[in-house]
């Protein structure tokens, strides 16, 4: 019903003139969130093993929603380095049946055009991660976009938002966990550590932040 409203409300804007509400909250930056498993700590020649996006929109109050997310389990790449310590901790079986594995060019094609789609809808000019720990995630993106040489990124290259830092501030933890449980959010450890369950969990803290932000008066522009 949330996504329906906000659909009817962005066809009246559209009608009326007026710029989507999210195009005044962060100098046209359209926020997304972004996680990624890996096969290790080196964006260069570690594999990229999981990947999960969720874009943000914001309702007519001024408030951050968690919008449309995309997952995607990824094949390495040719020569990929994979840590069997990273394996053990991320839970990830690169045999499972179930696992069913895309390239990194059509995992990023396919979450690039949705993240475009959503661009153009909240009237933003371009996407900024989102991440706990976000330099981790936007190097394994930066990287994987490299070695795809796909032309179109709709990322800033080198900004990001940082959860870790934020729920610091916000509430004194920095673990997602307990960033999650401080902002009344929550948080199965079995699930953890999946490309898409953190993306999900952290775009709901990101928003929360945000949103408490406003609510006691730190952004008023809108």
């Amino acid at each position: 019903m949330a996504n329906e409203y906000m659909d009817n409300h962005f066809e009246e804007t559209k009608q009326t003139g007026q710029k989507h509400p999210m195009a005044q909250r962060f100098r046209g930056y359209l926020p997304v969130v972004v996680d990624v498993e890996t096969g290790g700590f080196n964006a260069a020649t570690d594999a990229l093993l999981e990947i999960a996006a969720t874009t943000i929109s914001m309702d007519n109050n001024g408030l951050l929603y968690p919008e449309h997310s995309y997952f995607y389990r990824i094949e390495p790449f040719a020569g990929a380095n994979i840590e069997a310590s990273a394996l053990e901790f991320t839970g990830i079986k690169l045999d499972h049946p179930l696992r069913i594995t895309v390239t990194e060019e059509f995992a990023l094609t396919e979450i690039f055009r949705g993240i475009r789609k959503s661009l153009k809808a909240n009237d933003c000019k371009r996407a900024i991660l989102v991440g706990h720990n976000s330099s981790f995630d936007l190097g394994f993106l930066n990287a994987a976009v490299t070695r795809t040489d796909i032309k179109r990124n709709p990322f800033h290259p080198f900004s990001s938002f940082d959860t870790a830092t934020l729920a610091g501030l916000a509430y004194g933890q920095t673990v997602l966990a307990k960033a999650c449980e401080a902002s009344g959010i929550d948080f199965n450890q079995k699930e953890a550590h999946s490309a898409r369950y953190d993306t999900e969990k952290t775009a709901e803290l990101f928003c929360n932040i945000v949103n408490l932000w406003k609510e006691i008066g730190g952004w008023q522009n809108y």
